[in-house]
């Protein structure tokens, strides 16, 4: 209900119908977040009002009961209770469903759950005792499988496309950042009739900047008294040719695959999100663009490890949605994507620590459409996936509009069937009277 639950009814309900549900779902999201503002509380009060309100107005009186009124007495419970997720009964109620399981001989329940649960403590005693041993007739984890590897093989790429991975992992390296100032200045000095074309800098800045900086260290290192450090000695030498490309890769509690694996499976998990500063321009002839954060969405194309001999980088090449025409925030706040509008295709690269996992789902309303769903990091321990204190984001960025409410004008009324009109049989009425 939280999260699938307003993607599902879009474009089967009428509008105000289906605004009212997300309107209900949102606030459901809201008052089970992890953290929880005391100052909104009394917004959400007031919204969960207006939302029965419009319930009231287009479900019928025997979908309301005392379950649908308890909602109007939730933030104050909040209020005086805390967060939901501390008291909900879940957790409690999967594990009965596990004692359940247990029973063997319905008429000693409690004899059968003794039993099999003092046979689990002991298994589970053992594993974590003998964590080293493989075990026989058991499959493999995920945090096994990961580490493993799988999918691992050594390929060679273009000289052009390791020059733009190089770029990108100096560019973002926070050692490089005084270089970095340094050759946009000598450029600036080179070129002083173009040193006011922010477009054209950038451009000369991202073409030299690999040499100039790999001849700049050399030189540095020339000095018996340098105080170069290794990252910096290593990276400024080109990484090799031949790079470590995977199928899957797991960072930061995300699990990420290529969309070559995603096609031969039934999950998704190449689908990334990254918030970056970018050159922004309003026009094609716009000389002075601006630096603006910006969220891009895409897939992930290739999983590479960047060899620069001391220590390896693991980067994402992926392929982005063009932000101008592929991506949209719809009246529900919904963000939608095009997945077949490409963006720049020589901006490619991000660190597979800047990724954010999210998955497609594909628009009920048809079309070419995708709507954005985000999620949030699992954390893995000996294969068992702990509780996460950090939050589920929103499905939304805000409740649908309520403009409507006092508009009475309107008819809601089934149009995708016939009716039946039932007329009042007066005469057995007749009869009975006079009997």
């Amino acid at each position: 209900m939280q999260q699938l639950l307003p993607v599902a009814i879009r474009g089967v309900l009428p509008k105000e119908v289906r605004n009212t549900i997300i309107r209900l779902c949102y606030f459901f999201n809201s008052i089970c977040s992890k953290i929880i503002d005391p100052s909104k509380l009394q917004q959400l009060q007031d919204e969960v009002v207006v939302t029965l309100c419009l319930l009231e107005k287009y479900f019928p009186p025997a979908f309301f009961d005392v379950m649908v009124h308890l909602t109007v007495h939730l933030p104050r419970e909040i209020k005086f209770c805390g967060p939901v997720w501390l008291r909900w009964m879940y957790s409690m109620e999967r594990y009965m469903k596990i004692l359940k399981g247990y029973v063997r001989n319905r008429h000693r329940p409690e004899g059968c759950i003794i039993e099999c649960y003092i046979a689990e403590e002991a298994v589970e005693f053992c594993s974590e005792y003998l964590a080293n041993a493989r075990t026989i007739g058991v499959p493999k984890g995920i945090e096994e499988r990961i580490e493993s590897r799988s999918g691992f093989k050594v390929i060679p790429i273009d000289y052009k496309t390791l020059c733009e991975a190089h770029y990108y992992v100096l560019q973002n390296t926070t050692v490089v950042d005084p270089y970095m100032c340094e050759h946009l200045s000598f450029v600036r000095t080179l070129h002083p009739m173009k040193a006011k074309n922010e477009k054209w800098l950038q451009a000369e800045h991202k073409r030299s900047f690999s040499s100039w900086v790999k001849r700049k260290i050399e030189t540095e290192l020339a000095h018996p008294e340098n105080t170069i450090s290794q990252q910096i000695r290593w990276l400024a030498h080109e990484p090799k040719r031949e790079v470590l490309s995977y199928s899957g890769y797991r960072i930061g509690g995300y699990y990420y695959n290529t969309r070559d694996h995603d096609s031969r499976s039934t999950t998704q998990n190449s689908g990334v999100m990254v918030e970056a500063e970018s050159l922004h321009m309003s026009t094609a002839k716009d000389k002075n663009p601006i630096y603006a954060n910006m969220l891009y969405y895409g897939v992930i194309e290739d999983i590479w490890e960047l060899n620069y001999t001391q220590f390896k980088i693991p980067i994402f090449r992926c392929k982005w949605v063009d932000n101008k025409g592929g991506v949209k925030v719809d009246e529900n706040g919904f963000t939608l994507v095009d997945l077949n509008k490409e963006g720049d295709p020589n901006d490619q690269f991000i660190f597979a620590s800047q990724a954010k996992q999210v998955f497609f789902v594909n628009d009920p309303n048809g079309g070419r459409w995708s709507v954005v769903l985000t999620t949030k990091p699992k954390l893995y321990d000996r294969g068992d996936v702990c509780d996460n204190i950090e939050e589920t984001p929103s499905f939304s960025r805000g409740l649908p509009e309520s403009d409507d409410i006092d508009n009475e004008d309107v008819a809601y009324v089934r149009e995708d069937c016939e009716g039946i009109y039932v007329e009042e049989d007066t005469t057995s009425r007749k009869k009975r009277k006079m009997t």
